[in-house]
């Protein structure tokens, strides 16, 4: 008959028998550095604009826009937030159009043409947008503001442009300079500090002016 003595198992055991484990994986699963290092990858030649100056790199391909312009570039305006495309601090324009710099491989802009916050004004001579975010106090702690400014500037042209959105009632009808095709618009840009109303004054003040 099978006795509970039998079953019993001391901490030295279970501890002895975990490292006795792990040394006999080890020995049947070798592995080298060889197998563990990531693959290298030749880098490539790209020739670009960015803000109005052409420029040349020689990259990996996998490095993205935002690291780009961040690492290679020290054009660090442009923000890193979540990394995955959600929350827009990344913005920057190209060609015309607002993109999450995060989500697309810089060697896919070969020839294009690139806009950051740093090609659009300078404190002696700010766009009318960075003026009306400085006056509507658009920003708290300001990290999101470069992302928030580049992709407002690329809204009010989308309007300007008749490009409609979700909240467009009539697509056939001229699109209008409205708060809520604004808010729709900028719904990808997340501020964490809630300055979402002085955001869009200064984008309505901007809008005004251009209307």
């Amino acid at each position: 008959m099978i006795q509970d003595e039998d079953f019993k198992v001391s901490r030295r055991g279970v501890l002895l028998g975990g490292v006795a484990t792990t040394a006999i994986a080890s020995t049947l699963s070798p592995t080298s550095s060889a197998q563990t290092s990531l693959p290298q990858v030749e880098p490539v030649s790209l020739r670009f604009t960015v803000n109005g100056q052409s420029r040349e790199l020689m990259l990996d391909t996998r490095v993205t826009l935002l690291d780009a312009l961040r690492e290679h570039l020290d054009l660090t305006g442009t923000k890193k937030g979540c990394d995955h495309g959600q929350c827009g601090a990344c913005t920057v324009i190209v060609n015309g159009q607002r993109i999450n710099s995060c989500l697309s491989l810089a060697v896919m802009h070969e020839g294009d043409e690139v806009t950051t916050i740093e090609g659009l004004g300078t404190p002696e001579n700010m766009h009318p947008m960075q003026a009306a975010f400085v006056k509507h106090d658009g920003y708290q702690c300001g990290y999101c503001t470069p992302g928030q400014i580049c992709s407002a500037v690329s809204v009010l042209e989308e309007i300007k442009a008749g490009i409609p959105s979700h909240v467009t009632e009539d697509i056939t009808a001229e699109v209008g300079m409205t708060n809520d095709e604004m808010r729709e618009r900028m719904s990808g840009n997340i501020c964490r500090c809630g300055a979402y109303s002085n955001i869009l004054d200064a984008m309505s003040e901007v809008a005004g002016e251009i209307a």
